[in-house]
């Protein structure tokens, strides 16, 4: 008898895809949501550097390949529908957002607007290197 593949325990969506959510392994803080196909979550486990799969650019993605800011995972959850993944991770840098902040959940509903709570840690300018 073979032993199921781990990766067919994932429900993938139609697209191959599955949410992939990045949590600070010391505060619990959700610093991004993301998607995997298999090649990304292949990656993420057998190398501890978070991986995913970029819907606007199609393509395989190191986080942190351009801005330095990689992610260190510390464990791998699969939710009990099996389709979510969360991940505890070390940032590095301190920055996980595109725009040079901790979290991409920056904004907190306030008084009937998305107010910005979060200071922008470097500008994201300094961070990617324009081609």
């Amino acid at each position: 008898m073979t032993t199921p593949n781990w990766l067919d325990e994932v429900k993938w969506d139609d697209k191959g895809l599955v949410v992939a959510i990045a949590q600070d392994a010391h505060s619990g803080r959700v610093l991004m949501v993301a998607y995997m196909n298999r090649e990304s979550l292949q990656l993420t486990a057998e190398t501890g550097i978070a991986h995913y799969w970029t819907r606007s650019r199609q393509k395989l993605w190191k986080k942190g390949e351009e801005s330095g800011h990689t992610q260190a995972v510390k464990s791998l959850r699969l939710d009990c529908d099996g389709d979510v993944i969360t991940m505890q991770i070390e940032q590095a840098g301190g920055i996980a957002c595109h725009t040079g902040r901790e979290s991409c959940f920056y904004r907190v509903w306030q008084d009937g607007q998305w107010v910005i709570t979060d200071e922008v840690l470097k500008d994201p300018h300094a961070i990617y290197h324009q081609h």
